[in-house]
Protein backbone atom coordinates (compact mmCIF):
# COMPACT_ATOMS: atom_id res chain seq x y z
CA UNK A 1 0.00 0.00 0.00
CA UNK A 2 3.01 2.40 0.71
CA UNK A 3 4.10 1.61 -2.69
CA UNK A 4 0.93 2.78 -4.28
CA UNK A 5 1.33 6.20 -2.30
CA UNK A 6 4.43 6.55 -3.50
CA UNK A 7 3.62 5.95 -6.61
CA UNK A 8 0.46 8.22 -6.95
CA UNK A 9 0.27 10.78 -9.46
CA UNK A 10 -1.93 13.79 -9.53
CA UNK A 11 -3.09 16.88 -11.25
CA UNK A 12 -4.78 18.85 -8.26
CA UNK A 13 -5.80 15.33 -6.55
CA UNK A 14 -3.99 16.01 -3.27
CA UNK A 15 -7.21 17.77 -1.77
CA UNK A 16 -9.77 15.23 -3.37
CA UNK A 17 -7.43 12.39 -1.85
CA UNK A 18 -8.07 13.61 2.04
CA UNK A 19 -11.66 13.89 1.02
CA UNK A 20 -11.98 10.19 -0.21
CA UNK A 21 -9.69 9.26 3.10
CA UNK A 22 -12.53 10.72 5.22
CA UNK A 23 -15.19 9.12 2.92
CA UNK A 24 -16.59 12.76 1.79
CA UNK A 25 -19.30 12.74 -1.24
CA UNK A 26 -19.46 15.99 -2.92
CA UNK A 27 -20.09 16.87 -6.43
CA UNK A 28 -17.02 18.28 -8.35
CA UNK A 29 -16.78 21.72 -8.59
CA UNK A 30 -17.26 23.80 -11.69
CA UNK A 31 -13.42 25.01 -11.70
CA UNK A 32 -12.73 21.09 -11.44
CA UNK A 33 -15.18 20.21 -14.57
CA UNK A 34 -14.04 23.18 -16.56
CA UNK A 35 -10.46 20.76 -17.20
CA UNK A 36 -12.12 18.49 -18.88
CA UNK A 37 -10.92 18.55 -22.20
CA UNK A 38 -8.43 20.51 -21.20
CA UNK A 39 -5.68 19.19 -18.93
CA UNK A 40 -7.49 16.55 -18.31
CA UNK A 41 -9.23 14.62 -20.84
CA UNK A 42 -13.09 14.51 -21.54
CA UNK A 43 -12.92 11.26 -19.43
CA UNK A 44 -10.95 12.65 -16.84
CA UNK A 45 -7.12 11.17 -17.05
CA UNK A 46 -4.12 13.28 -17.14
CA UNK A 47 -3.81 14.39 -20.46
CA UNK A 48 0.11 15.19 -20.57
CA UNK A 49 2.95 12.30 -20.65
CA UNK A 50 4.30 11.50 -17.75
CA UNK A 51 7.65 12.73 -16.36
CA UNK A 52 10.21 10.31 -18.13
CA UNK A 53 7.89 9.84 -21.23
CA UNK A 54 7.11 6.49 -21.02
CA UNK A 55 3.37 7.13 -20.65
CA UNK A 56 2.69 9.49 -23.78
CA UNK A 57 0.48 12.13 -23.72
CA UNK A 58 -3.46 11.26 -24.83
CA UNK A 59 -3.99 12.45 -28.32
CA UNK A 60 -7.51 11.55 -28.95
CA UNK A 61 -7.43 7.57 -29.05
CA UNK A 62 -8.35 5.51 -31.90
CA UNK A 63 -12.38 6.43 -32.86
CA UNK A 64 -12.25 4.79 -36.58
CA UNK A 65 -11.99 1.67 -37.73
CA UNK A 66 -8.56 1.55 -40.23
CA UNK A 67 -9.25 1.51 -43.84
CA UNK A 68 -9.98 -2.11 -45.25
CA UNK A 69 -11.30 -3.35 -41.90
CA UNK A 70 -12.89 -6.85 -42.17
CA UNK A 71 -14.61 -7.88 -38.82
CA UNK A 72 -14.96 -11.26 -39.97
CA UNK A 73 -10.74 -11.48 -39.63
CA UNK A 74 -10.82 -9.60 -35.98
CA UNK A 75 -9.98 -6.59 -35.33
CA UNK A 76 -6.98 -5.07 -37.13
CA UNK A 77 -3.74 -4.41 -34.73
CA UNK A 78 -2.51 -0.75 -35.16
CA UNK A 79 0.59 -1.47 -33.25
CA UNK A 80 1.70 -4.84 -35.08
CA UNK A 81 4.98 -3.15 -35.42
CA UNK A 82 5.52 -2.75 -32.20
CA UNK A 83 8.56 -4.89 -30.80
CA UNK A 84 8.41 -6.19 -26.86
CA UNK A 85 10.86 -3.56 -24.64
CA UNK A 86 11.06 -6.29 -21.83
CA UNK A 87 9.78 -9.24 -20.63
CA UNK A 88 8.86 -9.79 -16.54
CA UNK A 89 9.39 -13.38 -15.73
CA UNK A 90 9.78 -14.75 -12.31
CA UNK A 91 13.36 -14.66 -12.48
CA UNK A 92 13.54 -10.50 -12.96
CA UNK A 93 10.07 -9.60 -10.91
CA UNK A 94 11.58 -8.11 -8.05
CA UNK A 95 13.05 -5.65 -10.33
CA UNK A 96 9.55 -4.27 -11.68
CA UNK A 97 7.28 -4.96 -8.37
CA UNK A 98 6.88 -1.49 -7.37
CA UNK A 99 4.81 -1.93 -10.86
CA UNK A 100 3.30 -4.75 -10.06
CA UNK A 101 -0.16 -5.64 -8.30
CA UNK A 102 0.46 -8.01 -5.65
CA UNK A 103 -1.49 -11.02 -7.56
CA UNK A 104 0.58 -10.45 -10.56
CA UNK A 105 3.73 -11.11 -8.40
CA UNK A 106 1.71 -14.29 -7.11
CA UNK A 107 1.27 -15.80 -10.60
CA UNK A 108 4.67 -14.72 -11.72
CA UNK A 109 6.02 -16.74 -8.22
CA UNK A 110 3.94 -19.55 -8.62
CA UNK A 111 3.79 -20.30 -12.64
CA UNK A 112 6.89 -20.55 -14.69
CA UNK A 113 4.18 -20.37 -18.08
CA UNK A 114 3.05 -16.58 -16.31
CA UNK A 115 4.69 -13.69 -18.00
CA UNK A 116 4.21 -10.19 -18.73
CA UNK A 117 5.88 -9.33 -22.25
CA UNK A 118 5.76 -5.09 -21.98
CA UNK A 119 5.31 -3.07 -24.89
CA UNK A 120 5.39 0.78 -25.65
CA UNK A 121 2.21 2.41 -24.13
CA UNK A 122 -0.32 3.20 -26.28
CA UNK A 123 -3.28 5.25 -25.41
CA UNK A 124 -5.91 4.17 -27.86
CA UNK A 125 -8.65 4.77 -25.99
CA UNK A 126 -11.17 7.54 -27.24
CA UNK A 127 -14.55 7.82 -27.37
CA UNK A 128 -17.77 10.09 -29.67
CA UNK A 129 -18.07 14.12 -29.30
CA UNK A 130 -21.91 12.98 -28.07
CA UNK A 131 -20.17 10.73 -25.21
CA UNK A 132 -17.51 13.29 -24.16
CA UNK A 133 -20.53 16.20 -24.56
CA UNK A 134 -22.89 14.37 -21.86
CA UNK A 135 -20.25 13.80 -18.91
CA UNK A 136 -19.32 17.12 -19.33
CA UNK A 137 -23.09 18.50 -19.47
CA UNK A 138 -23.85 16.37 -16.50
CA UNK A 139 -20.84 16.31 -14.34
CA UNK A 140 -21.82 19.10 -12.15
CA UNK A 141 -25.26 16.99 -11.02
CA UNK A 142 -24.94 13.97 -10.65
CA UNK A 143 -24.52 13.32 -7.03
CA UNK A 144 -24.95 10.31 -4.50
CA UNK A 145 -27.27 9.21 -1.86
CA UNK A 146 -27.77 6.33 0.42
CA UNK A 147 -24.01 6.47 1.96
CA UNK A 148 -23.06 6.55 -2.01
CA UNK A 149 -25.21 3.21 -3.28
CA UNK A 150 -27.41 5.37 -5.30
CA UNK A 151 -26.51 7.56 -8.13
CA UNK A 152 -28.70 9.86 -8.72
CA UNK A 153 -29.70 12.93 -11.56
CA UNK A 154 -27.69 11.07 -13.99
CA UNK A 155 -29.27 11.07 -17.49
CA UNK A 156 -26.73 9.43 -19.78
CA UNK A 157 -23.35 10.40 -18.74
CA UNK A 158 -20.94 7.72 -19.09
CA UNK A 159 -18.84 8.76 -16.62
CA UNK A 160 -21.02 10.09 -13.33
CA UNK A 161 -17.64 10.97 -11.41
CA UNK A 162 -14.72 12.15 -13.96
CA UNK A 163 -13.08 13.58 -11.06
CA UNK A 164 -13.68 10.71 -8.59
CA UNK A 165 -13.51 12.33 -4.73
CA UNK A 166 -13.77 8.90 -3.25
CA UNK A 167 -13.62 4.88 -4.03
CA UNK A 168 -17.28 4.27 -4.31
CA UNK A 169 -17.43 6.88 -7.09
CA UNK A 170 -14.45 5.62 -8.83
CA UNK A 171 -16.43 2.00 -8.95
CA UNK A 172 -19.67 3.56 -10.24
CA UNK A 173 -17.55 4.88 -13.22
CA UNK A 174 -16.42 1.76 -14.30
CA UNK A 175 -19.94 0.04 -14.05
CA UNK A 176 -21.52 3.22 -16.24
CA UNK A 177 -18.63 3.39 -18.76
CA UNK A 178 -19.48 3.51 -22.56
CA UNK A 179 -19.46 0.45 -24.12
CA UNK A 180 -21.65 1.33 -27.26
CA UNK A 181 -25.29 1.63 -27.50
CA UNK A 182 -25.52 -2.39 -27.47
CA UNK A 183 -23.99 -5.11 -28.73
CA UNK A 184 -24.04 -8.78 -29.03
CA UNK A 185 -21.96 -11.59 -29.62
CA UNK A 186 -21.53 -15.33 -28.86
CA UNK A 187 -18.60 -16.05 -27.07
CA UNK A 188 -16.94 -19.16 -25.17
CA UNK A 189 -15.91 -19.79 -21.46
CA UNK A 190 -13.24 -22.32 -20.41
CA UNK A 191 -12.85 -23.51 -17.04
CA UNK A 192 -9.55 -24.93 -17.06
CA UNK A 193 -8.57 -28.30 -14.96
CA UNK A 194 -4.54 -28.02 -13.55
CA UNK A 195 -3.84 -30.00 -16.44
CA UNK A 196 -4.95 -27.85 -19.46
CA UNK A 197 -8.46 -29.81 -20.56
CA UNK A 198 -11.58 -28.01 -20.23
CA UNK A 199 -15.03 -28.44 -21.06
CA UNK A 200 -16.22 -25.42 -23.34
CA UNK A 201 -19.06 -23.34 -22.30
CA UNK A 202 -20.39 -21.38 -25.18
CA UNK A 203 -23.56 -19.00 -25.05
CA UNK A 204 -24.94 -16.35 -26.80
CA UNK A 205 -24.95 -12.59 -25.68
CA UNK A 206 -26.66 -9.43 -26.37
CA UNK A 207 -26.53 -6.34 -24.26
CA UNK A 208 -28.18 -2.86 -24.84
CA UNK A 209 -27.52 0.31 -22.43
CA UNK A 210 -30.30 2.54 -20.72
CA UNK A 211 -29.17 5.89 -22.92
CA UNK A 212 -30.22 4.07 -26.36
CA UNK A 213 -32.97 3.28 -24.90
CA UNK A 214 -33.81 7.03 -23.54
CA UNK A 215 -34.80 5.08 -20.39
CA UNK A 216 -32.53 6.98 -17.89
CA UNK A 217 -33.80 5.00 -14.82
CA UNK A 218 -32.00 1.86 -16.43
CA UNK A 219 -28.63 0.80 -16.74
CA UNK A 220 -28.58 -1.50 -18.72
CA UNK A 221 -30.87 -5.45 -19.94
CA UNK A 222 -28.63 -8.09 -20.55
CA UNK A 223 -29.77 -11.63 -21.60
CA UNK A 224 -27.14 -14.30 -22.48
CA UNK A 225 -28.59 -18.06 -23.96
CA UNK A 226 -25.74 -21.53 -23.13
CA UNK A 227 -25.48 -23.29 -26.14
CA UNK A 228 -23.48 -26.32 -24.60
CA UNK A 229 -22.39 -28.40 -23.13
CA UNK A 230 -25.57 -30.09 -22.82
CA UNK A 231 -25.81 -30.52 -19.14
CA UNK A 232 -26.88 -26.37 -19.49
CA UNK A 233 -27.68 -26.17 -23.44
CA UNK A 234 -31.02 -24.45 -23.52
CA UNK A 235 -30.88 -21.99 -19.90
CA UNK A 236 -31.25 -18.94 -20.50
CA UNK A 237 -31.32 -15.39 -18.31
CA UNK A 238 -32.18 -11.92 -18.25
CA UNK A 239 -30.59 -9.53 -15.86
CA UNK A 240 -31.97 -5.46 -15.73
CA UNK A 241 -29.82 -3.22 -14.09
CA UNK A 242 -30.99 0.28 -12.75
CA UNK A 243 -29.08 3.47 -11.93
CA UNK A 244 -30.36 3.98 -8.51
CA UNK A 245 -29.53 0.15 -7.32
CA UNK A 246 -31.17 1.13 -3.88
CA UNK A 247 -34.38 2.31 -5.22
CA UNK A 248 -34.59 -0.56 -7.52
CA UNK A 249 -32.58 -3.78 -6.86
CA UNK A 250 -31.14 -6.18 -9.47
CA UNK A 251 -33.96 -7.88 -11.68
CA UNK A 252 -33.43 -11.25 -13.17
CA UNK A 253 -35.19 -14.26 -14.57
CA UNK A 254 -34.01 -17.71 -15.95
CA UNK A 255 -35.48 -19.87 -17.83
CA UNK A 256 -35.23 -23.68 -17.42
CA UNK A 257 -35.43 -26.25 -19.94
CA UNK A 258 -36.31 -28.92 -18.40
CA UNK A 259 -39.65 -27.92 -16.74
CA UNK A 260 -40.02 -24.71 -19.70
CA UNK A 261 -40.73 -22.23 -16.99
CA UNK A 262 -39.41 -18.95 -16.47
CA UNK A 263 -38.46 -18.34 -12.54
CA UNK A 264 -37.56 -14.94 -11.03
CA UNK A 265 -33.99 -15.13 -9.93
CA UNK A 266 -32.92 -12.70 -7.47
CA UNK A 267 -29.48 -14.74 -6.25
CA UNK A 268 -28.08 -13.61 -9.74
CA UNK A 269 -26.04 -11.34 -7.72
CA UNK A 270 -23.28 -10.81 -5.56
CA UNK A 271 -21.03 -13.58 -4.76
CA UNK A 272 -23.32 -16.50 -6.31
CA UNK A 273 -20.80 -18.50 -8.49
CA UNK A 274 -21.85 -18.22 -12.21
CA UNK A 275 -23.20 -20.93 -14.00
CA UNK A 276 -21.20 -23.05 -16.21
CA UNK A 277 -17.11 -22.18 -14.85
CA UNK A 278 -17.18 -24.72 -11.46
CA UNK A 279 -17.25 -22.03 -9.29
CA UNK A 280 -14.41 -20.51 -10.31
CA UNK A 281 -15.87 -16.90 -10.09
CA UNK A 282 -18.64 -14.82 -8.89
CA UNK A 283 -21.53 -13.27 -10.21
CA UNK A 284 -20.33 -9.70 -9.49
CA UNK A 285 -16.54 -10.87 -10.83
CA UNK A 286 -18.02 -10.78 -14.60
CA UNK A 287 -17.01 -7.81 -16.52
CA UNK A 288 -14.26 -6.88 -14.03
CA UNK A 289 -17.26 -5.95 -11.21
CA UNK A 290 -20.42 -5.96 -11.80
CA UNK A 291 -23.81 -5.25 -9.62
CA UNK A 292 -24.20 -3.10 -6.32
CA UNK A 293 -21.76 -1.99 -4.14
CA UNK A 294 -23.70 -1.41 -1.34
CA UNK A 295 -21.74 -4.49 0.68
CA UNK A 296 -18.23 -3.46 0.51
CA UNK A 297 -16.58 -0.06 1.58
CA UNK A 298 -14.54 1.68 -0.84
CA UNK A 299 -11.76 3.75 -0.71
CA UNK A 300 -10.01 5.76 -3.15
CA UNK A 301 -6.16 4.85 -2.78
CA UNK A 302 -4.89 7.49 -5.62
CA UNK A 303 -3.18 6.78 -9.10
CA UNK A 304 -0.61 5.21 -9.78
CA UNK A 305 1.46 3.81 -12.50
CA UNK A 306 0.74 -0.31 -13.41
CA UNK A 307 1.89 -2.38 -16.07
CA UNK A 308 -1.50 -3.78 -17.10
CA UNK A 309 -2.92 -5.92 -19.79
CA UNK A 310 -3.96 -3.70 -22.55
CA UNK A 311 -4.67 -3.25 -26.65
CA UNK A 312 -5.36 -7.06 -27.18
CA UNK A 313 -5.80 -6.75 -30.65
CA UNK A 314 -3.80 -10.59 -30.90
CA UNK A 315 -7.21 -11.86 -28.68
CA UNK A 316 -9.55 -10.74 -31.45
CA UNK A 317 -7.52 -12.95 -34.44
CA UNK A 318 -10.37 -14.95 -35.72
CA UNK A 319 -7.11 -17.18 -36.89
CA UNK A 320 -6.38 -18.50 -33.52
CA UNK A 321 -7.88 -21.29 -32.29
CA UNK A 322 -8.57 -21.38 -28.85
CA UNK A 323 -6.28 -24.59 -27.81
CA UNK A 324 -3.83 -21.62 -28.97
CA UNK A 325 -5.19 -19.71 -26.05
CA UNK A 326 -5.51 -21.80 -23.45
CA UNK A 327 -3.05 -23.76 -21.74
CA UNK A 328 -1.94 -25.00 -19.10
CA UNK A 329 -1.64 -22.94 -15.18
CA UNK A 330 -2.49 -20.07 -17.29
CA UNK A 331 -3.15 -18.56 -20.44
CA UNK A 332 -0.52 -18.53 -23.85
CA UNK A 333 0.58 -15.35 -22.47
CA UNK A 334 2.89 -14.92 -25.60
CA UNK A 335 -0.64 -13.58 -27.05
CA UNK A 336 -1.31 -11.10 -24.06
CA UNK A 337 0.09 -7.46 -24.21
CA UNK A 338 0.96 -5.73 -21.74
CA UNK A 339 1.86 -1.99 -20.82
CA UNK A 340 2.21 0.58 -18.53
CA UNK A 341 -0.81 3.00 -17.99
CA UNK A 342 -2.20 5.28 -14.99
CA UNK A 343 -4.57 3.78 -13.02
CA UNK A 344 -6.48 4.42 -10.52
CA UNK A 345 -6.11 1.96 -7.09
CA UNK A 346 -9.65 1.38 -4.73
CA UNK A 347 -9.77 -0.69 -2.16
CA UNK A 348 -12.94 -2.60 -0.80
CA UNK A 349 -13.84 -3.78 2.63
CA UNK A 350 -16.63 -5.98 3.26
CA UNK A 351 -19.06 -4.26 5.53
CA UNK A 352 -19.69 -5.65 8.75
CA UNK A 353 -23.31 -6.28 8.56
CA UNK A 354 -22.90 -7.70 5.50
CA UNK A 355 -21.85 -11.24 3.85
CA UNK A 356 -18.93 -12.31 0.54
CA UNK A 357 -17.08 -14.86 0.10
CA UNK A 358 -14.67 -11.78 -0.74
CA UNK A 359 -13.40 -9.88 2.22
CA UNK A 360 -11.51 -7.35 0.23
CA UNK A 361 -11.12 -6.57 -3.23
CA UNK A 362 -8.39 -4.62 -4.40
CA UNK A 363 -9.03 -3.02 -8.48
CA UNK A 364 -7.33 -1.21 -11.10
CA UNK A 365 -8.57 1.10 -13.00
CA UNK A 366 -7.49 2.47 -16.27
CA UNK A 367 -8.00 5.84 -16.50
CA UNK A 368 -8.48 6.47 -20.13
CA UNK A 369 -11.37 4.44 -19.89
CA UNK A 370 -12.78 3.57 -16.41
CA UNK A 371 -12.23 -0.17 -16.52
CA UNK A 372 -10.89 -2.71 -14.49
CA UNK A 373 -7.55 -3.93 -15.97
CA UNK A 374 -6.96 -5.84 -12.85
CA UNK A 375 -8.19 -7.44 -10.02
CA UNK A 376 -7.00 -9.15 -6.59
CA UNK A 377 -9.48 -10.68 -4.43
CA UNK A 378 -8.85 -12.15 -0.64
CA UNK A 379 -10.65 -14.44 1.67
CA UNK A 380 -11.80 -13.83 4.91
CA UNK A 381 -8.08 -14.62 6.46
CA UNK A 382 -6.92 -12.02 4.43
CA UNK A 383 -5.31 -14.31 1.87
CA UNK A 384 -5.03 -13.72 -2.09
CA UNK A 385 -7.46 -16.04 -3.03
CA UNK A 386 -8.11 -15.35 -7.16
CA UNK A 387 -6.47 -12.98 -9.31
CA UNK A 388 -8.42 -11.00 -12.22
CA UNK A 389 -6.95 -9.91 -15.32
CA UNK A 390 -8.78 -7.99 -17.93
CA UNK A 391 -7.58 -7.89 -21.01
CA UNK A 392 -9.14 -4.91 -23.11
CA UNK A 393 -8.58 -3.30 -26.37
CA UNK A 394 -9.96 -0.24 -28.41
CA UNK A 395 -12.98 -1.82 -30.08
CA UNK A 396 -12.86 1.43 -32.60
CA UNK A 397 -16.33 0.11 -34.03
CA UNK A 398 -18.12 1.13 -30.95
CA UNK A 399 -15.94 3.06 -30.67
CA UNK A 400 -15.66 2.50 -27.03
CA UNK A 401 -12.61 0.36 -24.74
CA UNK A 402 -13.94 -3.11 -23.77
CA UNK A 403 -12.61 -6.68 -23.21
CA UNK A 404 -10.84 -8.65 -25.25
CA UNK A 405 -10.19 -11.72 -23.49
CA UNK A 406 -10.81 -12.09 -19.41
CA UNK A 407 -8.29 -14.75 -17.38
CA UNK A 408 -9.30 -15.46 -12.98
CA UNK A 409 -6.77 -17.44 -11.67
CA UNK A 410 -7.91 -18.87 -8.14
CA UNK A 411 -4.56 -19.62 -6.37
CA UNK A 412 -6.08 -22.16 -3.67
CA UNK A 413 -7.63 -24.51 -6.17
CA UNK A 414 -4.88 -24.22 -8.71
CA UNK A 415 -7.35 -23.46 -11.73
CA UNK A 416 -8.80 -20.21 -14.07
CA UNK A 417 -11.18 -19.28 -15.80
CA UNK A 418 -11.13 -17.33 -19.17
CA UNK A 419 -13.74 -15.98 -20.71
CA UNK A 420 -15.26 -13.10 -23.41
CA UNK A 421 -12.96 -15.48 -26.23
CA UNK A 422 -14.55 -15.14 -29.86
CA UNK A 423 -12.24 -16.65 -31.85
CA UNK A 424 -14.12 -19.33 -33.29
CA UNK A 425 -17.59 -17.74 -32.29
CA UNK A 426 -18.97 -14.97 -34.26
CA UNK A 427 -17.15 -11.84 -32.93
CA UNK A 428 -18.32 -9.09 -31.29
CA UNK A 429 -20.80 -6.15 -33.09
CA UNK A 430 -21.46 -3.25 -31.32
CA UNK A 431 -24.79 -0.83 -31.84
CA UNK A 432 -26.58 -3.16 -32.82
CA UNK A 433 -30.95 -2.57 -33.18
CA UNK A 434 -32.74 -4.02 -29.96
CA UNK A 435 -35.83 -3.48 -27.89
CA UNK A 436 -36.94 -3.32 -24.66
CA UNK A 437 -39.14 -6.40 -25.74
CA UNK A 438 -36.17 -8.72 -26.43
CA UNK A 439 -35.59 -8.56 -22.31
CA UNK A 440 -38.64 -9.73 -20.73
CA UNK A 441 -39.89 -13.17 -19.40
CA UNK A 442 -41.66 -13.76 -22.37
CA UNK A 443 -38.48 -12.99 -24.37
CA UNK A 444 -36.81 -15.20 -22.61
CA UNK A 445 -39.03 -18.14 -22.55
CA UNK A 446 -38.56 -17.72 -26.73
CA UNK A 447 -34.79 -17.43 -25.92
CA UNK A 448 -34.57 -20.80 -24.84
CA UNK A 449 -36.68 -22.96 -26.99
Amino acid sequence: MNCIRQQSRSIGLAVLLVLAMAGAQAKAPADQIDRLGKDLTPMGAERAANKDGTIPAWTGGIVKPPAGFDIQKGYADPFAADKPLYTITGANAEQYKDKLAPGQLALLKRYSSYKLVVYPTRRSAGYSDAVYAGIKREAAKIDTTNEGNSVVNRVESAVPFPIPGNGVEAIWNHIFRYRGESFARDMTEFPVLPDGTFTPVKRQEEVVFGHALKDPELLFAFSTVFKSPSSISGEALIVKDFTDQMKQSRAAWIYNPGTRRVLRAPEISYDTPRNGVDGLSTVDDYDGYNGAPDRFTWKLIGKREMIVSYNNYRLTDRSLKYKDIIKPGTMNQELVRYELHRVWAIEATLRADKSHVYHKRMYYLDEDSWQVVHGDLYDGRGELWRVLEVMGTQFYTAPAFYIAGMAQYDLQARRYVSSNLSNEDKPVVFNVPLKASQFTPDALRRMGN
